[in-house]
C-alpha cells in the first residue's frame, strides 16, 4: 500500500531495498532515462542510479554524449525502474540539474579502475571508425595514468540530479486490476497522493 503520510521516499526506499534483495534482479539500480533532444525527438536508454535522497535521483554520464546534449536544450527527464520479478514499476519525472563537482568526483571514485580509463578513452555517442581506434585510445590513457594511485574524473564526466516533480508507483495485481499511486510535489514542499485507475 502507499504511505498514509503522502511521502513517496519511504515507499521508494522499501521497494528499492526489495529489488536489491531479490536474487532474480541483477541490476536493481538500472533505470531508463528518457530525454527529448533539440529537434523534439524523445530518446531512452538505461543508466544506473548512483545515489538517491530527498534532493533527487543521481545518475552519471558523459556531458558531451547525446543525453548530455539533450539535457542542455531541455533540462527535464523521466526515469523508469522496472523490477519484473516483483511485478513493480516506478516512474519519476522532473527537472534535471548538474550535481556538484564533489558529488561527481564521489560517483566517479565508485567506478572500477578499468571503467575509469574507459571514461577517458570513449567519446560517447560519436561515430567509431574501427574497434582498433578505441583500443588505441584505451592503451593511450592506460599508459598516461600508469602508476597513478587514483585515475581522476575526466572534465566531461558529470553527475546529474533529477529533482522529482512526480513519482508513480505501479504494483501488478490479478485481472489487470493493478495498483497505481501518483505522488505530485506541491508548492509548499510537500506531496499530494492520488490513486489512479490501472
Amino acid at each position: 500500500m502507499a504511505d498514509e503520510s503522502t511521502d513517496p521516499f519511504p515507499l521508494f526506499e522499501r521497494w528499492y531495498a526489495d529489488a536489491e534483495a531479490c536474487e532474480a534482479i541483477k541490476y536493481a539500480h538500472a533505470m531508463c532515462l528518457s530525454t527529448v533532444d533539440a529537434g523534439g525527438l524523445p530518446d531512452g536508454r538505461t543508466v544506473l542510479l548512483e545515489l538517491c535522497d530527498r534532493s533527487g535521483f543521481v545518475f552519471f554520464t558523459d556531458s558531451e554524449s547525446a543525453k548530455g546534449r539533450a539535457l542542455v536544450h531541455r533540462p527535464h527527464a523521466a526515469l523508469t525502474f522496472y523490477w519484473g520479478p516483483l511485478d513493480r514499476q516506478v516512474r519519476i519525472r522532473g527537472a534535471v540539474e548538474k550535481a556538484s563537482d564533489e558529488v561527481s568526483d564521489e560517483c566517479f571514485r565508485h567506478r572500477p579502475p578499468g571503467s575509469r580509463i574507459t571514461a577517458w578513452a570513449s567519446r560517447q555517442s560519436l561515430v567509431l571508425e574501427s574497434p582498433e581506434e578505441l583500443e588505441r585510445r584505451v592503451a593511450r590513457f592506460t599508459a598516461e595514468f600508469a602508476g597513478v594511485e587514483e585515475v581522476p574524473r575526466p572534465p566531461h564526466w558529470q553527475a546529474y540530479r533529477v529533482r522529482p516533480r512526480t513519482l508513480e508507483f505501479w504494483q501488478a495485481r490479478s485481472n489487470r486490476l493493478h495498483d497505481r499511486w501518483l505522488y505530485t510535489a506541491s508548492a509548499d514542499g510537500g506531496w499530494t497522493l492520488a490513486s489512479l485507475y490501472p
